[in-house]
């Protein structure tokens, strides 16, 4: 039984040091393949980081948009990302090539999500304060609709014959 038992072990322990050694190599061939990434040659026809903030915002809103009321936009065969590249004047290749180069550099696509995510919260904050100026004008015409039926009704009591 002993001696089975130091076999096991022995066994055990060669075991362990090929999953050592196979672990070395994988990490070894992961950190050297991971070296000769090369970024993207800056494309001739880039779209600058300016405009690009501005397409990339237009994009998210129209992704929003298809989960708001997709049916609207199935009805009327609207082709969202085709209006925004003929807005911006630019084509669907031309795009994709810029957003390939730019999220080349984690830190440059980063600094262009932050500023369409800050340009995303600037709208927002419009549409809300929108929507108070027109609930604050709605809430008034309510105010002088009812104060216009109180004034009737006061006319018509006033005007109404009195009973015995």
């Amino acid at each position: 039984m002993k001696i089975l038992r130091n076999i096991t072990i022995f066994h055990n322990l060669k075991t362990v040091g090929k999953l050592k050694s196979i672990l070395v190599l994988l990490l070894i061939v992961s950190y050297t393949s991971c070296q000769d990434v090369k970024k993207p040659e800056i494309p001739t026809d880039l779209i600058s980081q300016d405009i690009m903030v501005d397409i990339l915002t237009d994009v998210y809103i129209s992704n929003a948009s298809r989960n708001v009321n997709n049916k609207l936009i199935i009805k009327r065969n609207l082709q969202l990302d085709s209006i925004i590249y003929n807005k911006y004047n630019v084509d669907s290749l031309q795009f994709v090539v810029s957003n390939t180069y730019y999220s080349s550099d984690l830190r440059t696509y980063g600094n262009l999500l932050t500023q369409v995510q800050n340009v995303l919260v600037l709208l927002k904050k419009e549409k809300d304060s929108i929507y108070k100026i027109v609930f604050k004008q709605d809430s008034i015409k309510n105010i002088e609709i009812r104060a216009q039926k109180l004034i009737e009704n006061k006319q018509k009591l006033i005007n109404a014959p009195e009973r015995d």
